[in-house]
């Protein structure tokens, strides 16, 4: 289910100008700063939520602000409830079906492969941690195989090829599983 606001992420080499772009969103539309970490490399992560005309302009201020600091930028309009619910937080289920876990070089790809992926069949988000250690991110989900295997393949055709680390589904995941994933 679409969630009927957009969310947007900038990620600046310079952490300084990250947190001035962030000042620079807020004020500039209604938007609700829902994130902004320092990651990997000195790198710094800012995302935005709201209507969809609110966070382009947002997105606008920031990235003339941020200047020759960004590194990438997206604005996903519609974007799946899941994903929203849950961003840096794991969704609680009581069983574990297929498990689906896609792997990124960076922040803004985890949160573009986490939309398409639940756009794209029935399953479960677990958990879209834009931060892990090295600056990667990370979706798991669950659902029936064949759910997972379509959500999984849509994830990871969202972003570069460069920027994936890797992919995987387990067919038929071990319950003990569910204590570790996404944690």
């Amino acid at each position: 289910m679409q969630a009927n606001i957009a969310i947007g992420l900038i990620e600046t080499n310079s952490i300084a100008k990250g947190i001035e772009a962030s000042d620079a969103m807020v004020k500039m539309a209604s938007v609700k700063l829902a994130k902004t970490q320092i990651i990997a490399r000195g790198k710094y992560v800012i995302l935005i939520s709201g209507p969809v005309g609110e966070v382009e302009s947002a997105l606008r201020a920031g990235k003339d602000i941020a200047g020759k600091s960004l590194v990438d930028e997206v604005i996903i309009r519609n974007v799946h409830s899941q994903v929203l619910e849950a961003l840096e937080k794991r969704r609680p289920i009581e069983d574990l079906d297929a498990l689906g876990v896609i792997e990124t070089k960076e922040a803004i790809a985890t949160v573009r492969a986490a939309d398409a992926a639940a756009k794209a069949a029935l399953v479960h988000i677990l958990e879209v941690k834009i931060v892990v250690g090295g600056g990667k991110g990370i979706v798991t989900l669950t659902g029936e195989v064949g759910a997972v295997r379509s959500a999984i393949a849509a994830g990871i055709s969202a972003v570069p090829e460069s920027m994936l680390v890797s992919h995987v589904v387990i067919a038929q995941a071990d319950v003990q599983l569910l204590a570790t994933v996404g944690k």
